[in-house]
């Protein structure tokens, strides 16, 4: 290995989630709950919003990572000081000067102004790469040590490699180690690389200035950087690590993430901080994860006759959020962004979302408008096959392994890790917690050129 400084650019945002609550925002019971509106069957797509724009490109998404942690790192981004108020979701193709974009090559610099927003409102700042990342990648440990203004931070994970398949692998980032489908995951040639998110910045801290970890080792501030952030900057030294090993076990172009319930939270985040991660599949992420926060806000009660877990719970329970997302835990009609803008973040990347309809505390059908609201810029970019939304399952149980998953988890490892292949995404929403993008949508879906 080559240990040295580190690649990639970019700061992310702020708040984490932690590794094993059951939070979520309550799912509604079909149509989706739109703002003012009441509940809706759901059960066929007459409350769905069918996708638009441009469609696929049909290369099965020649759109991929990047060799950069955050390409549009360089776009100029004055945030105002105010936000205009909206109950609807605001429109990801609309620039802050007001004007909408018109091509694709404009989303680069609209995703950073989208990333600078999460960061101001919700995550809190994760930092530009550190001054330095050394590490080693062995066959059943990644170490990664960072540096930055003299002060150090370091932490471990541990490697898993597959039973099938050579050197150099690709790979999954298991955040928290719960919940995935490692059997499949390996069974296809994959390792696995998993993180404790603890020892990047640990639980059981409360919002203030005390938090500890890796990351809270070298940057000060306490939570004013959640913890998904400082979990979604340990994801990006892993893979700085990886990057400077030569690729010799690890192939660095072909990494994936995930990870259950908080963190599934910590995965979405990741994915959409850091464009070299080539996969993203966050699983019954709940509140502070995929589910809008406008619709977790409307306290809809869910199959088990449970409410979605409030912002503010969310955010009391544990500082995944930064200190800054307090002031929308009581009104987030009042944040200028919402989830389906962070899902937008991974566009053209993979995305494969799964979901519990049993669990109200998860908002499952919330998780689907957050999908499709995505779905929409994905299409607008050519890469509408390159997202996938799944809840339609038979078990309720919380992080279970569930055999729906197979397929598409196989065919989304094959399509972005190992590129072999070119099945298209699925959206397969329970039909009893469907989300209506129509309800919370005013905005069109441009034409990119």
């Amino acid at each position: 290995m080559m240990p040295g400084t580190s690649s990639g650019s970019g700061s992310n945002d702020g708040g984490g989630t932690g590794p094993g609550s059951s939070s979520g925002s309550g799912s509604n019971d079909g149509g989706g709950t739109g703002p003012g509106s009441g509940s809706g069957s759901g059960s066929n797509d007459g409350g769905r919003e069918a996708t638009s724009g441009s469609g696929d490109s049909g290369d099965g998404g020649a759109l991929q990572t990047t060799s950069s942690e955050d390409e549009g790192a360089n776009c100029p981004v004055t945030l105002p000081a105010t936000f205009a108020s909206t109950t609807l979701l605001p429109d990801p193709f609309t620039k802050l000067d007001g004007t909408r974009i018109t091509a694709k090559a404009d989303w680069e610099c609209r995703r950073e102004e989208l990333r600078k927003l999460f960061e101001k409102v919700a995550y809190g700042t994760k930092p530009s790469p550190p001054t330095t990342v050394t590490g080693t990648v062995t066959n059943t440990m990644i170490a990664v040590t960072a540096t930055n203004g003299g002060k150090t931070g370091s932490f471990t994970a541990t490697v898993t490699l597959p039973p099938t398949g050579t050197a150099p692998y690709p790979a999954i980032i298991y955040i928290g180690g719960a919940g995935a489908d490692t059997a499949t995951i390996q069974g296809e040639g994959v390792a696995l690389i998993t993180l404790n998110p603890d020892d990047v910045g640990a639980e059981g801290n409360g919002h203030g200035p005390n938090q500890t970890g890796a990351f809270y080792s070298i940057y000060s501030g306490g939570s004013v950087t959640g913890l998904l952030a400082a979990w979604a900057w340990g994801t990006s030294r892993i893979i700085d690590v990886i990057e400077q090993s030569g690729g010799s076990i690890i192939q660095a172009s072909a990494i994936g993430v995930t990870g259950c319930s908080r963190d599934g939270k910590a995965a979405f985040t990741a994915g959409a901080f850091d464009e070299r991660i080539a996969l993203t599949m966050p699983i019954e992420s709940g509140t502070a994860g995929v589910p809008i926060w406008r619709g977790i806000a409307k306290a809809v009660v869910g199959l088990n006759g449970n409410p979605s877990q409030s912002l503010l719970n969310a955010y009391d329970e544990q500082p995944w959020f930064a200190d800054a997302f307090n002031a929308y835990t009581g009104n987030p009609t009042n944040a200028p962004v919402d989830t389906h803008e962070e899902a937008a973040m991974i566009a053209p990347r993979g995305l494969f979302i799964m979901d519990n309809p049993f669990i109200g505390e998860l908002s499952p059908a919330f998780g689907d408008v957050a999908a499709l609201g995505g779905a929409e810029v994905y299409n607008a970019l050519g890469a509408g096959t390159n997202i996938s939304y799944h809840s339609n399952v038979a078990s309720g149980t919380h992080c279970a392994v569930r055999p729906e998953w197979v397929a598409p988890l196989k065919s989304n490892i094959e399509k972005f890790l190992k590129k072999t292949g070119n099945a298209p995404g699925v959206m397969d929403p329970a039909p009893n917690e469907t989300g209506n993008l129509s309800q919370w949508r005013s905005w069109t879906t441009p034409t990119l050129n």
